[in-house]
């Protein structure tokens, strides 16, 4: 299956999120590296994994408890 690779801007314009807020609030507390984004060939930037965000985005609509994402894709309810 392939995957849709966006930058920081795209995946604002998605998610109704300004770009300062995903780097500084979401990205390595809630999209983490290697499950929701990738920096291609050992370089600075960063291609965030559509796919996997918008599957994650609904993992803890509606639920009073924290979901915590692990890197092996599941996620931990504590």
């Amino acid at each position: 299956m392939g995957q849709t690779y966006l930058t920081t801007d795209e995946l604002s314009a998605k998610i109704k999120y300004d770009v300062r807020t995903i780097r500084e609030r979401l990205k390595d507390s809630v999209l983490l590296e290697g499950l929701h984004y990738v920096r291609p060939f050992g370089g600075r930037k960063i291609l965030y994994l559509w796919e996997n965000i918008e599957r994650d985005m609904h993992l803890g609509a509606g639920k009073d408890f924290a979901a915590i994402p692990m890197a092996n894709g599941a996620v931990f309810h504590g």
